[in-house]
């Protein structure tokens, strides 16, 4: 299976992230990939001080999901939408899952934020599993993915394949730009990727913008807990990765005894 991460610059408007939303799909689409995920909040951005992005409103955020099922629908590929949403629970941190022909699959809450988070979103209060072409997957979203492992194997424990995770992690005002992949200088970001693969014995795909400073990679893990492959540091692009979902046998979660931790 052909998985595609995409590494975009921030955006600086709803409209630029549609733009960029469109090209890097085009790009994914024409590698042969069959789904597409982009980073935390892409619509309309993370809510960095920085960037001054402004909350979008309801109708902003569904004109873009109904342009972003178009664009899964006219280059056949399902596409992981990381976006604001507002919900009955609330206004909340979310990541949909359009289907290849531009149906709406539904989508994961952020159920877990970042203390930071407290007074901009809504947690959320349910997991999901997805499936494309009968291979299932999950989705945890930055902070939950970093520090909440158990959100990782909860999906793993039913049967996914691979866990996607949108995350936001750096600047574009300051910091250092890594070197090396995973090296003992960087933050502990690419450890706990390794981590969440290996202690699941399945695919890990995380996903972040390309910024100037990042604290970590876009990046593929195997069930081994190796690297496969990433997106070089700052660079905005996509990351077209096949991987051999054999290999993801979920031996170590399916080893999980739950019982004892009721």
């Amino acid at each position: 299976m052909k998985i595609a991460l995409a590494s975009p610059s921030f955006p600086s408007s709803i409209t630029d992230g549609l733009q960029q939303l469109e090209k890097l799909t085009k790009e994914a689409s024409a590698k042969k990939a069959e789904i597409i995920c982009f980073p935390e909040s892409f619509i309309p951005g993370y809510p960095y001080a920085e960037f001054n992005v402004e909350k979008a409103t309801e109708q902003q955020l569904q004109d873009a999901l109904a342009k972003a099922q178009q664009m899964a629908a006219d280059n056949g590929i399902t596409i992981i939408l990381p976006t604001d949403w507002y919900t009955s629970e609330g206004f909340q941190n979310v990541a949909w899952v359009i289907s290849a022909n531009g149906e709406r699959q539904g989508y994961q809450p952020k159920t877990q934020l970042d203390p930071t988070e407290d007074a901009i979103w809504t947690p959320g209060t349910e997991r999901k599993l997805f499936e494309i072409d009968g291979v299932k997957f999950g989705i945890v979203i930055c902070h939950e993915g970093f520090r909440y492992p158990e959100l990782v194997r909860w999906a793993a424990v039913r049967g996914a394949k691979i866990v996607f995770h949108p995350h936001c992690a750096g600047s574009d005002e300051d910091g250092t730009s890594p070197a090396e992949w995973g090296s003992i200088n960087n933050p502990y970001y690419e450890k706990a990727m390794m981590m969440r693969s290996r202690e699941n014995t399945i695919y890990f795909a995380s996903v972040n913008y390309s910024f100037q400073y990042p604290d970590s990679a876009t990046s593929v893990i195997d069930p081994e807990g190796e690297c496969v492959a990433w997106q070089p540091y700052s660079k905005p692009g996509v990351l077209v990765v096949d991987i051999d979902l054999e290999q993801a046998t979920g031996l170590l979660a399916k080893r999980f005894k739950g019982e004892l931790y009721q």
